[in-house]
């Protein structure tokens, strides 16, 4: 079973629909979640913004292409979910959600692993990036 991060904890999904992957989603017309593995090329992305939420696999910790998928789909004028999945840490949180990520799916051992208040300590993404320690 899977642990839905947000800004606010730990929940459990509430996704009511399937997901299908990208080869066979149609393009402006589904009403359930596409997949996208972490290697998607972003000109894949085009005709996709009006799914009702988009999931992109992080296969592992250190592959950070699922961030710039996120901020490509946001920039193209995606406003649904959007959730990263698989190996995320509770560090790469803040990342996350300045990618534009809504939520972070993980398994149960990740979350044992990485309590609640782990996650929690980095959901105030927006007032401790660089920029604003550089503004002071």
């Amino acid at each position: 079973m899977s642990v839905i991060v947000t800004d606010t904890g730990f929940g459990s999904d509430d996704w009511q629909g399937t997901f299908v992957p990208l080869p066979e989603a149609a393009a402006n017309d589904c009403d359930y979640g596409i997949d996208l593995p972490s290697d998607t090329a972003p000109d894949a992305l085009a005709g996709f913004t009006n799914a009702p939420m988009i999931r992109i696999d992080f296969p592992s910790f250190a592959d950070g292409r699922g961030f710039t998928l996120a901020q490509i789909l946001r920039r193209e004028g995606f406003t649904g979910r959007l959730r990263a999945r698989g190996h995320v840490l509770a560090d790469q949180y803040a990342m996350a959600r300045r990618s534009g990520f809504d939520e972070v799916e993980i398994d149960e051992t990740l979350a044992a692993r990485q309590p609640e208040d782990q996650w929690r300590a980095r959901a105030d993404w927006q007032a401790h990036n660089y920029q604003a320690r550089l503004r002071g």
